[in-house]
């Protein structure tokens, strides 16, 4: 028996597509379908017996032994091409992304780019790049076979089939991506024979009992896609573009950092512990100008006890004008400045704790000048908030960088743990392994990836004892922590993982939660923090 299915249609001009509404199924007579436009408001229905038999054997979707159809009866004529131009520009980009096809430039190039799509998938000289996109499970991949060919609809006589054959999803919210993008999960495809006399693709994933279905179809004067889904399971990656897997050479079992799903419940009230924030901001007085962002917000969001800050880029005679600015309650706060380059480099601990000493530097001449380390003596441990030296343009202090800086760092850090341990947080301007990211082909020799870089970090600091908190609590979690602006990294989550968290051995199991803020702005570098049970 055919049921009746209630299927809801966003109008959006020339793109459209159908959404199934579980909550407004209606049970009326069996051979009724309707279909409800709802943005232009008009209905069209199909309500007999000889259309209900032509609707079954148009398409068939086997989904948990249920069927669903979608008949080529169903098709839509909408506005022509010109009401393209009505359309803004976020609506513009957001059409073509949806269709896999790059949104940047003015409007006029969109509305240009949207129609000769849309041409060539009416004159049928094109093919969609929706049949590329699935819906995932906070996962960054999944893929499909003999991915490296490009997708081809299939022809009106075949019907694909594609189960999923790793479906480990849980119930947390989904992310559109695409296929491409997927080295883990992988989808096998059947073709066969089929009596129908419609272009169409459709995809068939079953999670744990839950069915997502999607079916594209190509019709005489646009495209359409059906989308059946259960209601709330999709999130859109484009408002959280840190979940977007973005890595050139994935490893299989990666999975992106999201830190909705994959940070720890709060730790009780009556549980000791502080919680430490680090954060390049990338030129103080400039981040504390915009509109956009509000240290008061950032304070009472996180409620963070410790905040280490680097390349404030601030003069000595700034620092008491900035120092009067600062929320109540955080009334310790300790600021080093270059004077070698003035407006330059500089870190800072400001802390609700009153330190039992301070210290300013390595104690060492030649690595002083560029104010890039503080360290506060607390009861339990000592904290240090550095800005290690970038090797530069051309390396040219890559030598500096690993034969003197690194290892004058690192013996100074193992001088403190001989009394108590140490934290060290800040930018250490290095990706240390493949996972830490996006392009490690391409970056070879960029300045933080180098092969001499990584084996300083790993020498003079992981074999010392100190542990990467990040890495130990997210083994197989790629999460970035600095996007370049040059590129616009944000928006495609191609960045670096340069801002860490290391403690000494003995503390590291007093860890609760080692964490990225990757929706704060303001700078190109997010906040990371680190809370550590007392």
């Amino acid at each position: 028996m055919i049921q009746n299915i209630k299927l809801g249609f966003h109008h959006l001009t020339l793109w459209s597509f159908f959404a199934v509404d579980y909550r407004s199924l209606k049970f009326k007579d069996p051979f009724s379908v309707k279909l409800e436009l709802m943005g232009s408001k008009r209905l069209l229905s199909i309500s007999s017996p000889s259309t209900a038999a032509r609707l079954s054997d148009t398409l068939s979707i086997d989904a948990s032994n249920s069927r669903k159809t979608v008949t080529k009866e169903n098709e839509i004529h909408g506005d022509d091409l010109e009401n393209i131009g009505k359309m803004t520009v976020q609506q513009l980009r957001s059409r073509l992304r949806y269709m896999g096809i790059p949104a940047k430039g003015t409007k006029q190039e969109l509305v240009s780019a949207l129609k000769s799509y849309l041409n060539s998938q009416i004159d049928g000289e094109g093919s969609s790049d929706l049949s590329n996109q699935i819906i995932s499970e906070d996962e960054p991949i999944i893929s499909k076979n003999n991915s490296k060919r490009k997708s081809k609809e299939l022809s009106a006589r075949e019907h694909v089939q594609i189960t999923d054959n790793n479906s480990e999803a849980s119930g947390a919210k989904r992310t559109k991506r695409k296929v491409k993008q997927s080295p883990v999960n992988t989808i096998g495809i059947k073709t066969f024979q089929n009596a129908m006399e419609q272009e169409q693709t459709i995809e068939n994933i079953e999670t744990e009992g839950k069915t997502s279905i999607r079916a594209k179809r190509k019709v005489s004067s646009r495209i359409t896609s059906a989308e059946f889904k259960a209601p709330d399971s999709v999130d859109i990656s484009v408002d959280e573009p840190w979940t977007i897997f973005a890595h050139k050479k994935p490893q299989k079992g990666w999975i992106v950092y999201n830190p909705k799903t994959m940070r720890p419940p709060p730790l009780a009230a009556d549980t000791a512990h502080l919680k430490l924030m680090s954060w390049n901001v990338n030129g103080l007085r400039a981040l504390l100008k915009l509109k956009s962002f509000s240290t008061l917000q950032l304070a009472q969001r996180e409620n963070f006890d410790v905040l280490c800050l680097q390349e404030t880029k601030l003069q000595e005679k700034d620092v008491e004008s900035i120092k009067q600015s600062l929320l109540e309650g955080y009334d310790n706060s300790f600021w080093t400045c270059s004077v070698s380059k003035l407006g330059y480099s500089g870190t800072a601990i400001i802390s609700r704790i009153k330190p039992l000493s301070v210290r300013y530097g390595l104690g060492i001449s030649d690595h002083d000048s560029e104010g890039r380390l503080v360290t506060v003596e607390f009861d339990n441990f000592y904290l240090l908030t550095g800005y290690v030296p970038n090797s530069g343009d051309g390396l040219r202090r890559l030598s500096y960088r690993i034969s003197q800086w690194d290892p004058s760092l690192s013996n100074y850090m193992k001088d403190l743990e001989l009394s108590k341990p140490v934290i060290l947080t800040g930018d250490l301007n290095c990706a240390h392994q493949e996972i830490d990211i996006f392009d490690p082909a391409g970056n070879r020799r960029s300045a933080g990836f180098t092969d001499e870089e990584r084996q300083s970090f790993q020498t003079n600091f992981l074999d010392k004892g100190f542990v990467d908190t990040f890495r130990k609590q997210h083994p197989d979690v790629v999460g970035y922590t600095y996007w370049g602006y040059r590129h616009n990294g944000r928006k495609t989550n191609k960045g670096w993982r340069l801002d860490y968290f290391l403690v000494s051995e003995s503390i590291a199991n007093m860890v609760h939660d080692s964490y990225i803020l990757p929706d704060v702005t303001g700078s190109d570098h997010s906040p990371v923090g680190l809370v550590l049970k007392l």
